[in-house]
Parts: structure tokens; sequence; C-alpha cells
């Protein structure tokens, strides 16, 4: 168990990538306090964890209020009394549109969850880390960021800036023990994936085959499976990796 007896905070575990990292991570060994807008989701996807054997908390958090934030680390304090990890993957998506027509409200309401929301959970879990000596962050963005695609530039930009929030941060926390690391997802088999293709009709089904075709691992990579590359960077093996952005997308995007 890679995350055993770590204690991580996981920040928008809706469904798909969210919800798989916390079943992930809860069968990984570590004790997560869940966290989402959606009461019921959230307490739903405790259950489920709690019935395998996981220790777990749910806690509604949105992330664009500095003291739901907070509250989200003192309950995960008050139930374990410390914090190891800090997952950030609570995200809005604005409409897709070419920048040029983009809606300014809505790219500067993904900006505040995606981007300032990641600062403030930082901002509620570094002191403690601090006094333990000790901590891993873990942003998630996404391909979009390094690969432009029309349509998606407002979340991309987003993403970017919560990108560079990883970097500086590795770098403002030096010896502190504290990592501050990005996981960048690209294409991933789930729901949300699932629901995008059946949205297109008869068309969802070619695609998505033209898609996997298109990607070197010759799949789309599970959301399940991609969650991995997140454990890594929370755990001990990682403990070198610092200001690092990992590219989980199955070579669809290989770094010059």
């Amino acid at each position: 168990m890679i995350l055993k007896d770590k204690v991580v905070i996981i920040t928008g575990a809706g469904p798909g990538m969210g919800q798989a990292m916390c079943k992930g991570a809860a069968a990984e060994g570590a004790k997560v306090a869940i966290s989402a807008r959606s009461t019921e989701f959230i307490n739903k996807l405790r259950d489920e964890i709690v019935a395998e054997g996981g220790d777990v908390i749910a806690v509604p958090t949105d992330v664009s209020d500095n003291a739901q934030c907070q509250n989200l680390a003192k309950a995960t304090l008050d139930k374990w009394g410390r914090i190891d990890g800090l997952v950030h993957s609570a995200y809005y998506h604005p409409d897709w549109a070419n920048l040029e027509a983009a809606s300014v409200d809505q790219l500067a309401q993904a900006f505040d969850v995606i981007a300032l929301g990641g600062l403030r959970m930082a901002q509620a879990v570094i002191p403690t880390m601090k006094k333990q000596g000790a901590g891993s962050l873990v942003n998630i963005s996404t391909l979009a960021s390094r690969k432009p695609m029309p349509g998606e530039g407002g979340y991309a930009m987003c993403k970017a800036a919560l990108n560079q929030l990883s970097r500086q941060l590795a770098i403002e926390l030096s010896g502190t023990g504290i990592r501050a690391n990005t996981a960048l997802m690209g294409w991933m088999d789930g729901v949300p994936l699932d629901g995008f293709f059946a949205s297109m009709g008869d068309e969802g089904v070619a695609f998505k085959k033209q898609r996997a075709s298109e990607i070197p691992v010759g799949h789309i990579p599970p959301d399940a499976e991609c969650a991995k590359a997140v454990y890594f960077l929370l755990s001990d093996y990682a403990s070198e990796v610092t200001g690092a952005a990992l590219d989980v997308n199955g070579g669809d995007w290989v770094a010059p």
C-alpha cells in the first residue's frame, strides 16, 4: 500500500477522476477526506469506501469560499490529527468557445475555482504541514495547457495558472519538507467522457475509436489508472520530486 497511514484531502470528488482518486487512495491505505459541493454525492461515495474497509470522512466544500477551505482542513485535523497530502482536483469548466467569443464571467469563475481554489486549499493546509515538517501538494491539471485545442482555451488558461502555482509553491516552500507537483491529465476513459461520446450519437462511437488510435498506448487511459500517478506524487516514493509537472496521458503529448 503506497499510501498506508497517510492522511489525504481530495477536492473535486465528483464522478470520474475525482471519485476514482478517492476510492483508489483509500485502497492504497490512505485516510481520506473527500470533498465536493454536492453533499449527497460525497456521502454516497463515503459510504461506498467505508463498505470496502476504508477510513474516510466527507466534508462538503466549495473551494471558491475561503472559510469552507479552512473548515475542510480543520475537519481533517480534528479527525486524524495531521494532513500529509492535498490533491486539488476541483474545477469549473466554462462553455466550449474560442477565446474571442468566450464569456469573461465564466472564465473568472473557472479561475476562481481552479487556480484560486488551489491557492486557498494550499493556504489551509500549509501551516499544518510546516509543523509536521512534511507534506505533499498535488494539483490536477490538463493536457490542454500543453497542447492547445480550439474551444478549450479558457479552461486551459486557468489550469496553466494552476501549473504555475505548483512551481511557485515548490520554490517558496523550500526547506519546509513540503513538496508541490502537478499531474497533467489527458483524455480519460470514465463517466464524464462516456457522456461526451454519448452526446454525439452514432458519431461518438467512431470518434472514440479514432481518439484511441491516436494515443500511443493504444487506448484512452482509464481514469482509475491515471489516478495511480497521483498516489505516486503523494507517496514517499516521490520524496525527492517537487516542482515537477507529470504528463499522464498515454503519450498523447510527449514533452520536448
